[in-house]
Formats: C-alpha cells, sequence, structure tokens
C-alpha cells in the first residue's frame, strides 16, 4: 500500500497498483489521473471497491501503454473512450478526457473526448466526485472545491445545476442517492434544479434507474434519499406508488401518515438487519424495500366508513401487485420482484394471532407460505409497528415473540421448512392402485391438507387415511 502525503486522513491508502499505473503512463509520455468517487473516499476514509483513472491518451494509445504490463485488457467501453484491465487481483478503468452531452430526446450520450484534466473534472456530476490525484506524483487537483464541500457535507455541482442534470438526468437520482449513501446535504439551487427538471429522467433507461434505486435504498440512510425523490419529484416518475402514499392522509386525520409510516418501516427493519453470518445481512434490499413498499395498496382500498372510521380492506394484496408491476417496470429480475411483491403480501397475516392464539396449523401455514422470506418477514412484521402507544407496542412485541418460540419449538418436532403430505405421488399412485391423473392430485392436496392440519402421521395411519378418502371421493 502507498500512504498518501500530508492534507489526506493519516490512514488513507491505495493499492501499490496505482502507483505502478503512474509511473508507466509517465514513462510513456501521458498524464493520469485517479479521479472521482476513489478520490472522494479517501478523504471520509472509505475503501473504494472500484479504481478510475482519466487519461490524456486515446484508447488506442492506453492499449500499448499496458501491452505485456497488464494480464489482459478488454475495450467494450472503446466507444466512450474506457479500456478495462486486470491485473493480479485487481481490475482497472481507464477513460479519456471527455466532455459529453445528452440529446434532449435520447437516452446515450452523445462523447466527445476533452483535452485537459480540468475540462474532465467540470463535466462530471458533483464537486466532492470533481477531484482528481495527478499520478504519480500525488498531486490533488480540485478546482470546484470538492474537499471543501465533503467537509460540509454539502452536494453542489461543478457547472450549474441545469446544465449537469440537463448532460445527464440520472444525476438527479444520484443526488438523492448520496443524501443516503453519504448523508450529504443537497445545496438549495440543486434541489430547485431537481425539481424544475424531474420529467427529464422519463429518458433514463429503466436499467440505469434500477441501478440508483438499489444503492440508494441500501445506503445508510434510505429515508433521506426517499425523501429527496418525493421531494423533488423524482419519485413522481420512477416511483409514483411512494409519493401516493401522502394522499392517503385526510383532512380530519382520522388516521396516521401513511408515508412517514412506511418511511419509519423502512428505517426499522434496516435495523434489524443481521451481520454477515446472520440470516438477513445488512444492507438488504429485499427487506428494505418491501418495507417502503408494504402499504402502496392503501390509496386504492381506502374507504370511509360510517362513523368515520377509515379502513383498507385487502390492501395487502393490491400492493403486492402494485409493486410488483413497478419492479417489472424498472427491470428487476424474477427473483427479487418475487420475494419482495410475496413479503408486501404478506406484511398483514400475524396480525389478529394475539386475540385468541393460532393452532399449530396456523403456525405451518405461516411457515410454508412464508417460505424462504421468513425471517425477512420477522423482520418486517416487527418494523411495521410505528404506535406510539407503549402498552399496544409491548403487547404487539409479545405475540410476535411467543411466535417465534411456537414456531421453533414446532421446528424441532417437524421439519417446518420441508412441509410435505404423508405420501408422495408415487406411493399415491401405489396405494389406490391408480395411473397418472386429475386423481392423483386430489388426493396429494388432501393429505397435505391433513398434514398441515394435524402435522405428521405415520406411514401406516397414512395409508388407511388416504383409503378411507379415496373410498368417499374417488
Amino acid at each position: 500500500m502507498v500512504s498518501l502525503p500530508q492534507g489526506f486522513p493519516t490512514s488513507a491508502e491505495l493499492p501499490d497498483i496505482v502507483l505502478e499505473l503512474g509511473e508507466l503512463f509517465s514513462r510513456a509520455g501521458f498524464d493520469l489521473s485517479l479521479v472521482g468517487g476513489p478520490v472522494r473516499d479517501l478523504f471520509l476514509g472509505r475503501v473504494s471497491p472500484d479504481l478510475d483513472f482519466t487519461t490524456d491518451a486515446t484508447p488506442d494509445q492506453m492499449v500499448n501503454v499496458v501491452q505485456g504490463w497488464a494480464d489482459t485488457h478488454w475495450d467494450i467501453g472503446r466507444a466512450f473512450g474506457t479500456i478495462g484491465i486486470r491485473r493480479g487481483d485487481a481490475t482497472l478503468e481507464v477513460t479519456t478526457y471527455r466532455a459529453e452531452a445528452y440529446d434532449p430526446t435520447s437516452r446515450k450520450p452523445q462523447v466527445r473526448f476533452g483535452d485537459s484534466l480540468e475540462d474532465d473534472l467540470l463535466r462530471r456530476d458533483f464537486t466532492v466526485n470533481a477531484m482528481a490525484l495527478r499520478l504519480p506524483s500525488f498531486e490533488l487537483v480540485d478546482p470546484h472545491g470538492g474537499v471543501r464541500d465533503l467537509h460540509a457535507g454539502l452536494l453542489r455541482t461543478p457547472a450549474t445545476p441545469e446544465q449537469s442534470f440537463s448532460d445527464d438526468p440520472l444525476r438527479m437520482m444520484r443526488a438523492a442517492r448520496f443524501a443516503s449513501q453519504l448523508g450529504l446535504r443537497i445545496a438549495d439551487d440543486v434541489l430547485t434544479a431537481m425539481a424544475h427538471m424531474a420529467a427529464r429522467l422519463g429518458i433514463v433507461s429503466a436499467e440505469r434507474i434500477q441501478a440508483e434505486l438499489v444503492k440508494l435504498i441500501c445506503g445508510t440512510d434510505p429515508r433521506a434519499g426517499v425523501d429527496v425523490m418525493v421531494g423533488t419529484g423524482l419519485a413522481d416518475i420512477v416511483l409514483p406508488e411512494v409519493p401516493a402514499l401522502k394522499l392517503t392522509d385526510d383532512e380530519h386525520h382520522r388516521h396516521k401518515d401513511v408515508y412517514q409510516h412506511s418511511l419509519k418501516v423502512m428505517e426499522q427493519a434496516t435495523e434489524l438487519e443481521t451481520g454477515p453470518e446472520g440470516p438477513v445481512p445488512a444492507p438488504d434490499f429485499v427487506l428494505r424495500f418491501a418495507a417502503l413498499m408494504h402499504d402502496v395498496g392503501k390509496p386504492k382500498t381506502r374507504r370511509f366508513e360510517p362513523g368515520g372510521g377509515v379502513s383498507f380492506r385487502h390492501h395487502d394484496v393490491v400492493g403486492a401487485k402494485l409493486t410488483r408491476k413497478r419492479m417489472q417496470a424498472m427491470k428487476f429480475d424474477k427473483e427479487t420482484i418475487r420475494a419482495v411483491s410475496h413479503l408486501v403480501e404478506l406484511h398483514m397475516r400475524f396480525y389478529g394471532y394475539g386475540d385468541q392464539g393460532w393452532t399449530d396449523s396456523a403456525v405451518r401455514r405461516y411457515v410454508t407460505d412464508a417460505g424462504d422470506q421468513l425471517e425477512r418477514l420477522h423482520r418486517l412484521t416487527r418494523s411495521d409497528v410505528t404506535t406510539r402507544n407503549r402498552k399496544k407496542a409491548a403487547r404487539l412485541a409479545r405475540h410476535y415473540n411467543d411466535l417465534e418460540v411456537r414456531i421453533a419449538a414446532l421446528r424441532e418436532q417437524e421439519e417446518l421448512a420441508k412441509i410435505r403430505p404423508h405420501l408422495d405421488g408415487k406411493q399415491i399412485m401405489e396405494t389406490l392402485e391408480i395411473p397418472p391423473g386429475p386423481a392423483v392430485g386430489k388426493a396429494y392436496n388432501f393429505l397435505l391438507e391433513h398434514r398441515m392440519e394435524h402435522g405428521p402421521v405415520e406411514h401406516q395411519e397414512a395409508v388407511a387415511l388416504l383409503k378411507d378418502w379415496a373410498e368417499q371421493n374417488l
């Protein structure tokens, strides 16, 4: 590791490969600088997972410089001036100085190569990312006050916010993400531009929006990031179900603010994540996003009841459908969509447990229906308690503690996660002497239902149960 000169935190270090690459380009007569996030993270005392460089060399010249030094290289980003390099375990990206702008109707940047580091920094998204370290001298280049803004906890743009967001509208979501990830306060002129230009997000691809949203939700303070998106109107474009939660607060305040409740649930769910060895390692996008979306069915299901009450019947089912549709629009993978929407659909299942208690059958169904999302469902359900009534909160916590104890006890007795009928399809056909067909499915469902209601039985008892049922139903 290479220690950095005075002016950086005393613990700031960079891998030796950074200095090696700088000396390599210098000997070849080219400038090279470490740029963007890795430089910012040095001042924050963070280790950046990516090492990004910028240079006055063209892609062809870069390839010539690293030939024989790099284990391999690839030029999938050559059209944008980027060459990827791998040496040992390190993966690096080097990009030619550039200036780029978006056509108002296009999702793709129009790339122009630049000829100076200063011009390259001017086109970057925010001042905290518009810093560079010249290599191999480690001279800091900070023309827009990125270090000052980091110390002030402020997010500004190098150029005007309007110009920055016109060049790449996704930068508006990135601002909200940095509020979540880094705890930065967004400058007033930047917030104003975001509010005026939010509609520009409509030209950005769903995949890029999804990537920014995931980073925002997985940040240190996702509540702050979501609040920025809602406050500036960005969420109206990419996640309209969330700002719609504000509309469920009626003028008579006959029920709680569902939007603020949802943010609190997400905040509390985040606190219940575990370490790497636990069942829900932090940060967990599925749990956090399900917590944010768990009540999005309420606006469509709100009903004012006689006497002044408000109901949201079946908002869990409606919310799951809305969540699934929104995530599909943002091109999430099927497994993530399934997990999040399943949690939204199940988040009300626990309520009522403490009133009369559940039978063992009901507990089995709860575990079986939750499937591989049980640990997340535990945390989502607990997080959904935001009442200021301490007695009510304590009662719900006791009831859920009791449910978890019962689940653990039944799990010791039975393999709850692997509940199957007493007999499989082959055994059913052999017992009843019938061929494959609908009758086998009916018998299978009968045995599964019996297993849920009464727990496991011995093989001979299961055979007798099946024959008795078949006499009446087949």
